[in-house]
């Protein structure tokens, strides 16, 4: 099945990728958070857990290997939205540290914000895919994340940065095209239009938790699909996207009872 992204109205964005000549290293002070059930854990958890570095990543550098591809995703449990992927590309010769990045989950919506910006200008490289509901309902969420996936990984292309190498979050490999089981199997044509990833791929489980490029990739991939949610509740302002972000809150789904599932809801997930 052939779909394609046509912008933000349709649950998809496209990609934006940018280049910087050299990297930079920017400190970044969180702030103190307030007292609320779920901030003062996230709080209690960003604090526990040791800051990410880049020495998984480096433990990649061989000849021929320099550019490290950070990957993430966000979104992949939501009843509505996109799924979203990001990239965070670093130099394993000469990229140094980033102060402030942990993995999305364990940041403020604020403080990931404040660090969007800054992932981009310390990343080599930066992009963040996605792929729609009406998407995952059509191909299923895994090929969604890999459309989602290379759709960043052709933005990175389109700018003039290839990767050496991919670590990506998790025990499954989503992003390489899968094998054809015969010839009638079309879900890596799912959009013409994009390149396939080919770079070797390496999965490490919380990579998030341990790895700066993957947790900067995570930071990327949250602000951009947090703002079209944002921008979707406009329309839709009943479910409560603008604090839910399409996840299956309970409130979220006393919404859908009342109403039903709106154009930009996974028809075909159990919503209820």
């Amino acid at each position: 099945m052939s779909s394609r992204a046509t912008g933000a109205k349709a649950g998809v964005a496209k990609s934006t990728a940018r280049k910087t000549t050299a990297p930079k290293t920017t400190a970044v002070k969180s702030t103190a958070r307030k007292a609320s059930p779920r901030g003062a854990a996230a709080a209690a958890a960003t604090k526990a857990s040791a800051a990410p570095t880049l020495d998984i990543e480096r433990s990649f550098l061989a000849p021929g290997v320099r550019l490290l591809a950070g990957v993430d995703e966000v979104g992949r449990g939501a009843f509505a939205g996109p799924v979203s992927v990001g990239i965070a590309v670093v130099d394993l010769q000469e990229q140094s540290l980033l102060d402030g990045v942990r993995d999305s989950k364990l940041l403020k919506a604020e403080d990931r914000e404040r660090l969007e910006p800054l992932v981009r200008g310390w990343a080599v490289a930066a992009a963040v895919g996605h792929a729609s509901a009406a998407e995952i309902d059509g191909l299923g969420i895994i090929a969604a994340l890999r459309l989602a996936g290379n759709r960043a990984w052709s933005e990175l292309l389109a700018a003039g940065t290839r990767p050496d190498v991919v670590l990506l979050d998790g025990s499954h490999d989503w992003l390489s095209p899968p094998a054809q089981v015969s010839l009638f199997d079309t879900e890596a044509a799912a959009d013409p239009g994009v390149t396939e990833c080919d770079a070797p791929v390496h999965t490490r489980v919380k990579a998030d938790m341990s790895c700066l490029s993957v947790a900067a990739a995570s930071v990327l991939a949250k602000v951009a699909r947090d703002r079209m949610m944002l921008d979707l509740h406009s329309e839709f302002p009943g479910f409560a996207w603008n604090e839910n972000k399409g996840y299956g809150t309970t409130a979220h789904r006393e919404a859908l009872r009342a109403a039903g599932p709106s154009s930009y809801h996974r028809s075909s997930w159990n919503l209820l």
